[in-house]
């Protein structure tokens, strides 16, 4: 059998040391577990999905195409939870770019920003800062695609 816990000694002083299991040495530790917690909580806030349009044009003339819609386009910017940011160019007849012909593109040319956009009856033609340039033919926005 093992023997019964003994009361704790009393200091040299005649005080009685606090367990080191006590509440109030641990409170420290978790001052410091619950800030760490509410720093990520603040992080993740900030840096939050979200997605932004950083370019938008629209075609002027309605009827330029057979579907007789208006059209639009934009580069749209999307950034992650963890950072990364991805930049994506939609052109549809969607004015929230929500759904169109997407074609991806490079975070540097988007970065530099759009110069141009240039519609014509053979599609859109979006000039970059940099002097390259995107062409998305129209049978491939036209009709609801």
């Amino acid at each position: 059998m093992s023997p019964a816990p003994q009361a704790p000694r009393p200091a040299a002083d005649g005080t009685h040391r606090p367990s080191r299991w006590a509440p109030a040495r641990w409170k420290p530790v978790g001052l410091l577990l619950a800030g760490a917690l509410l720093a990520t909580c603040c992080h993740a806030v900030l840096r939050w999905p979200r997605t932004d349009v950083v370019h938008r044009s629209t075609d002027a003339a309605t009827g330029r195409y057979d579907d007789d819609s208006r059209h639009h386009a934009g580069l749209v910017r999307k950034r992650t939870l963890s950072g990364s940011t991805s930049y994506t160019l939609v052109v549809g007849r969607d004015p929230g770019l929500s759904y169109g012909h997407a074609l991806p593109v490079s975070p540097y040319l988007a970065e530099q920003g759009v110069a141009d956009t240039d519609w014509t009856a053979a599609g859109v033609r979006v000039e970059f800062t940099t002097g390259h340039a995107l062409f998305v033919p129209a049978s491939a926005f036209t009709h609801g695609r």
